[in-house]
This record gives C-alpha cells, structure tokens and sequence, in this order.
C-alpha cells in the first residue's frame, strides 16, 4: 500500500535557520570587531611604529665617500690621484643567496675559483645593513655588457662608478709613498664606523698611512627613494662630502729618477736630505715594486712572487734595513772625541796595522795591513785609519760614546712623518745585560769606535748624522710632507739641538771629510777629483760574515750575498751644504769604489746647471777653496 505523505514541520525548520542565522552573526560579528581591534592597534595605538618602517623602506639614507686628496712632488708632478672606474658591487641583503649570486657572477665572466674566493671574502667583510660592498673592480666595456644582459639573475648586483686610488709613477715612490688597500677586519674594529661609511680603502703604508686622517676627507649622506626593489628613484637630501687635503711632498722626480739610475739596478738605498729643512729629495729602496695591483686587491700568486723574492721588493731598505754604519760613523766619533776632551786635532797615534789593548795579545786590525805611521785626527778621517778610531773609542768608554751617537741619531727614530722607520740600535752597558745578561768588555768597545759590533743603523740614520755635522749641530727632522693642504708640518717633539764646547770641532771634521774627496791619499779622492765642487764624504764597508782573526777578505772565496755591504755619505758644496746623500749597496764591497759614484751623480743633478757648472744660488762667495787645494786645519 502507498504510504501517506507527512507534511513538513515548518516551524521546527524556521527555528533551525533562525538559530543558524544567530551563529553565523555572531561569528561575523566576532571577526569584524577582531578585524576593527587590530586595525585600531596597528593604525592607532602603533602608528608611529609603522610609518617609521614604511617610510625606511620607502627612504635610505647614503653615505657619500670623500674624494681622496691627492700626493705631489715639490714641482707638482702627480705621484698619487683617483682615477676613474667601474666596479661590481653586491648588496647581501637585496642579494637573498648572495653564495649563489656570486657563483653565477664567476659563471658570467668566466673567472677563477681563487677569484670567488676573494669576492667571498670581500662580501664577509662588509659591515653595515644595506652598504654595497665592492667585490670586484676596473671592469672592462665586455664585463659590463655581460653583467647588463644577465642582470636577472643578479639580485643586489649593481655597476657603478667610482674614483679608485692610481699612482701613475708605479715602483719609483712605492716605499716612500706607500698605497692603499682594503680595510681588514682588525682595521674595521679600530676606525669610526660613521667617518668611514662607504669607503672601503684606507692608507697601509708610507705617506698614505701617516697622513691617513688628512688625505681620507670627511663623509657626506644623501636620503634617496627606493622601490620595493631597492632601486634609487630620487634624491630627496644631500649633503656633499669633505674632500682629503692635498699633500704635496718634498720630494723631485727628477732626482728620484737619477738615484735609481745611479743604483744601477743593484740591491740598496739612496736617500738625500737638504739639510738645512730637513726635506728629503730623493728615497730609493731597491728593488721597489709596483703599488697600484694592492689598492684593487692583489692576487695570491703575485703578492707570494714578491714576498718569497730573494732580492726583498717588498721590504724598505732606507727605513727598516738596519745595517753596521762602518767607517760612515767616524767623523761623529771624532766630534765626541773632540768635544769629550780625550783628544785634539793634533793628537797623534801610531799605526802599525793593528791596535792592542794593554795586557791583551788580539789584534785589533786596521783595513790597510802595513799601517799608516803617525796618524792625527784628519789623516785618521781621510785614511779611514781603525787604529786611530780604536784608540779614541777606548779612551772614550762605551758610556760617553753611547752618549754621544744617541744625541746624533743612532738607535732612535728620526723622521717626522716616516710611519714603518726602525729605531736601529746604540748599544750599551745596560742593553748588553738586559739581553745577554752579560757584561760589557772593552773591546766591544773598540769595534764601535769603527762602526761595527752591535751597533745598526738604517741609510736615512746615517743621512741624519751627517746632516747634523753638515749644519754644525742643529737638529731638523727629516720629513717627506713638504706642505698639507697648503699648511707646513709641524714637528711635536723638537730634538735637542747639539752644542759643543767649541763649535770649531764641526770644522775638523768637516775638513777631514774633505779630505777623503780631495786630500793627496783620500779614499774617495778619485771620485772628488772629478767634482765641479767641493765635496765632504765618508766611505764605510759593513760585514756580513765574520772574518776570523789574521784572515784577510777574499772576494773569490765569499758568496756574493756574503760579501761586505758597500756605504757612503757625504754633503756639498762642503763650505755651503746644499744636500745629503747616504747610500748603502748590500753586497757592494766598496764604499769609495761604488758608493761614492752614486752620491756624486746624485749631488750632480742637484747642484749643477745644465752647463755643468755649479748653480749660482749654491756658490758661496769667495769661501770655496781651489778643487785641487791641500785641505789644510783651521
């Protein structure tokens, strides 16, 4: 049978709708007042909050670097300038996996794993939020173009212009001069984040590094508007940068140039001082190297070539090479002597090729075996006699000659403005003990008195000694900065000047100088007889290797590296000093055979006119005596 139809219970169902619509209300109206909570919250109550972000993601702040400020010579030749120059910079965090970002930089322009080595570590060391870091610089028109049509893959990527450190005179300044690198992270620690913002080089060495804070300039800012993308839209502020202050230095280019030529493209140092500034003229280290690979970041197989060389490219021979000042010191020890009272000009010691102390059998050698006879003070200087100067050392005492050559010099920095200068060093009783914790035996004594035993110097100390006997005394640092920015150097801390009991003690040695270069049996007389003017010099030979006693130096049997160092030093005009020059030849032999040539083509293209002839502004009326004039005592 078919079953009777029910009829729906349409109250029981309007009831559900209602009871449904209540629920649905009351969820909808839940979330909207959750909604309308945290809208207020976010708009209201942290309002300030947010626009600040959205306003920084909107506006960055730039740091702008300064322009380098740049190194002259005294005539104006540019030795350093910020030459023009597309890089590739990378933005970590604009970059998402800046790893893989570099690897698709190396892919495009085919570079080396050593070179995504380097670019790795540069981007480690980039130290503020949102700052490109350099990672590779002086792209070339086809880098660029590559970089440009793979641009999609190179998120934080970006080529831009910028001024990189050049130093267009290459190896000839690169020991005086210096150059700049990257900041390392030790130097990262030490520098004012916010003078430093955006620059990513600073000086290391030279005049690059003493005169940092000068050349570096003060930082600018501009806000600019970015996109979403962190692309500039605008400048919306700026605020131009401080450039670094130009330094114009004392040095010639012309001169540098002659001394390296007169060097011969042998091992050693040249440096020439005018002595009556203190400005130096001339400062070879040979061999030098070129600067400029070091400001862009030097490969590892380049930088290895120069610090494994045996000959030491990278190492400042004028400032850090300390070696045996030799007979170079003789006329400082006759100036002691002099003024200590324990000789006078006519004192006389025999020679017979050797020295002995009383109640002690070793010999103390004289470089001429069969001796000079009766010697005084000027033939000891012009001889280069070691029994005169072992004599005089002895009656010294190691206490008033340490005395004596620190107040000329030795064992102490003497330059201005020279940042890696050594101190060198003047031995003592003291020193002696605190390092050997022994005791000081006259003849250590003895071998200072001829410059050798403990006693290192370095070529600009040497320079600096003669300087002072070159102007009787009167102590003026020597110093590279000519001018900062217009303004002379200022020396903080004046050395005393020396003053003798009679300033007449200067005038014989000078004229035993003198004698060396013009004197009948001066050791560098054939060098002087050659002069357009009158020259005061010193030669000096410095052992490598012992030799032991009653052996004689035989070339033939010593290894070239062994073989003695070849020093001079010396000053002109002699009556009217216009310039210093000490030089020093590792390995030369012979001070008077090699190293007085160079000083004197060194004092040549400073002194002379293109006629050959002395300029007028250095002759001193009526004091030059005749060139082939006897020296005679005052």
């Amino acid at each position: 049978m078919p079953q009777p139809i029910r009829l729906k219970d349409h109250e029981k169902d309007a009831r559900l709708i209602r009871k449904r619509a209540l629920v649905g209300g009351s969820v909808f109206l839940v979330l909207t007042l959750v909604l309308i909570a945290r809208m207020y919250y976010l708009q209201v109550i942290q309002y300030e909050y947010h626009s600040t972000l959205a306003e920084n993601n909107r506006i960055h702040v730039q740091p702008i670097p300064p322009n380098r400020g740049l190194i002259y010579d005294r005539n104006g030749v540019i030795i350093a300038d910020n030459r023009p120059s597309f890089s590739l910079t990378l933005t970590r965090e604009r970059a998402g996996d800046w790893q893989q970002v570099l690897d698709v930089i190396v892919e495009v322009l085919e570079l080396t794993p050593d070179d995504r080595e380097l670019f790795e570590r540069r981007v480690k060391q980039g130290r503020r939020p949102f700052e490109p870091v350099p990672v590779l610089f002086e792209l070339s028109e086809e880098q660029i173009a590559r970089l440009a049509v793979n641009q999609f893959r190179l998120p934080g990527v970006e080529v831009v212009a910028q001024l990189v450190r050049h130093y267009p005179q290459r190896e000839h300044f690169a020991h005086s001069v210096g150059y700049v690198g990257r900041i390392n992270e030790r130097e990262l620690k030490e520098l004012d984040p916010v003078e430093y913002s955006g620059t990513h080089h600073i000086g290391k060495t030279g005049i690059e590094r003493f005169y940092e804070d000068e050349l570096h300039g003060k930082v600018g800012y501009e806000e600019v508007e970015t996109n979403a993308r962190g692309r500039v839209l605008r400048v919306l502020n700026r605020t131009d940068p401080l450039p670094g202050r130009d330094v114009v230095l004392t040095l010639d280019v012309h001169l540098q140039e002659v001394a390296e030529k007169a060097l011969g493209g042998r091992r050693g140092a040249v440096v020439a001082i005018q002595p009556q500034t203190g400005e130096v003229l001339a400062m070879v280290s040979q061999p030098s190297f070129d600067p400029n690979p070091f400001v862009t970041g030097i490969s590892f197989k380049a930088y290895a070539e120069l610090r494994d060389s045996i000959d030491r490219p990278l190492y400042n021979r004028v400032l850090r090479g300390l070696y045996p000042p030799g007979s170079t010191i003789k006329p400082m020890v006759a100036v002691a002597g002099l003024d200590a009272g324990v000789v006078t000009p006519s004192s006389r010691v025999f020679d017979p090729g050797f020295y002995q102390l009383p109640n002690n059998s070793h010999k103390y050698r004289n470089w001429n075996r069969t001796g000079d006879g009766w010697v005084d003070l000027n033939t000891a200087i012009m001889r280069s006699n070691d029994t005169y100067f072992y004599d005089l050392a002895h009656k010294m005492g190691i206490d008033r000659l340490h005395d004596y050559m620190s107040r000329f010099g030795i064992g102490q920095r003497v330059s201005l403005d020279m940042f890696e200068e050594t101190a060198g060093l003047m031995p003592s009783r003291d020193w002696k003990r605190a390092r050997y914790r022994q005791p000081w035996y006259p003849g250590e004594t003895l071998i200072l008195g001829i410059g050798q035993g403990y006693m290192q110097a370095t070529p600009l100390q040497l320079a600096q000694a003669t300087a002072l006997v070159a102007t009787k005394g009167k102590w003026i640092r020597p110093h590279l900065a000519r001018t900062i920015d217009g303004s002379l150097p200022h020396d903080p801390d004046p050395m005393p000047d020396i003053v003798l009991r009679d300033p007449k003690y200067w005038d014989y040695a000078r004229l035993g100088m003198e004698s060396v270069m013009h004197g009948a049996r001066g050791t560098a007389r054939k060098v002087g007889d050659a002069a357009a003017y009158r020259i005061a010099g010193k030669s000096g030979t410095a052992q490598v290797v012992a030799i032991k006693q009653g052996e004689k130096y035989d070339r033939s049997k010593v290894q070239e590296r062994h073989r003695d160092h070849a020093l001079f030093v010396g000053f002109a005009p002699a009556d009217n000093p216009q310039i210093v020059v000490a030089v020093m030849v590792e390995n030369g032999e012979s001070g008077s055979g090699v190293g007085a040539p160079v000083v004197k083509q060194v004092m040549d293209a400073w002194l002379l006119d293109e006629n050959g002839q002395l300029k007028a502004e250095y002759a001193k009326p009526g004091a030059a005596a005749p060139l082939n004039a006897e020296v005679k005592q005052p």
